[in-house]
């Protein structure tokens, strides 16, 4: 009989969660600091960073204005934990990231920084949504926080 005994490996519990913005999310800050925040999207993910620090996760970030660029992330981060989305305009329209979204296998969740629903009626309708795990909108950079605290 042997008498050594070796616990059990320790199971990595940090959640890899990618978060991806947009088209013009890189001019946060600039534009329309009234419906946006005077935060700029730097700001943001470092804050989150900060934010999320006790959560045990490890965030990525992306951004791009580029639809295609937005479906290829979609794809690279398919084996995270979670993926959180700013897609924008884009939310609005875009079949392509719609569909890049159902053929992904990792949680996708939807944000907006403004209430897209206080706001123009075009705005009122995502093409993602039905395919997102959850919407969160409204909340400035703490719908990100949301978000990330829903995959967790």
């Amino acid at each position: 009989m042997d008498s050594a005994y070796a616990p059990p490996a320790k199971v990595s519990t940090v959640k890899k969660i990618a978060i991806i913005n947009g088209p013009n999310l890189n001019k946060l800050g600039e534009r329309e600091p009234s419906v946006y925040g005077q935060d700029t999207l730097e700001g943001i993910n470092e804050w989150l960073a900060l934010e999320s620090s006790t959560l045990e996760v490890e965030l990525s970030f992306f951004q791009s204005n580029v639809e295609g660029e937005i479906v290829t992330a979609l794809h690279q981060f398919d084996s995270s934990d979670g993926i959180v989305l700013n897609a924008g305009g884009y939310t609005h329209y875009s079949i392509a990231i719609r569909d890049a979204i159902s053929a992904i296998s990792a949680p996708v969740v939807e944000v907006h920084l403004s209430n897209v629903y206080a706001r123009e009626d075009f705005r009122h309708i995502s093409a993602i949504a039905p395919v997102c795990k959850g919407s969160i909108s409204g909340f400035g950079k703490n719908s990100y926080l949301l978000a990330i605290r829903s995959l967790t």
